[in-house]
């Protein structure tokens, strides 16, 4: 019932780092922009469905709920920012054997 605590404590400690190191990257605040996303989307289902502040009797399958959402985030983020690069090597990796020539 509280899944959406592991993506708000992400976007916390990427907010409270990226503060801290003076870090201004785009790519981090879009990161933290996500994950608060993430964060904002279970609070508003779990309002809607009435059990915003309890804790059901498996949290620990709740937690990792909350880690697979805040995995998943993280994941398409890493995608659409290294997009190009893993775009580069695969082309790179693609002319050294051969494949998909035409």
């Amino acid at each position: 019932m509280v899944c959406y605590i592991v993506p708000l404590v992400a976007t916390l400690i990427g907010f409270t780092s990226r503060k801290a190191s003076h870090n201004r990257g785009v790519q981090g605040f879009w990161l933290n922009i996500m994950l608060f996303g993430g964060a904002l989307f279970g609070l508003v289902d779990h309002f809607w469905h009435g059990e915003l502040f309890l804790i059901g009797a498996n949290w620990a399958s709740d937690l990792a709920l909350g880690g697979a959402i805040t995995l998943g985030i993280t994941a398409g983020w890493g995608v659409i920012v290294f997009k190009s690069r893993i775009a580069e090597s695969m082309h790179r990796f693609n002319c050294r054997l051969g494949i998909l020539k035409k």
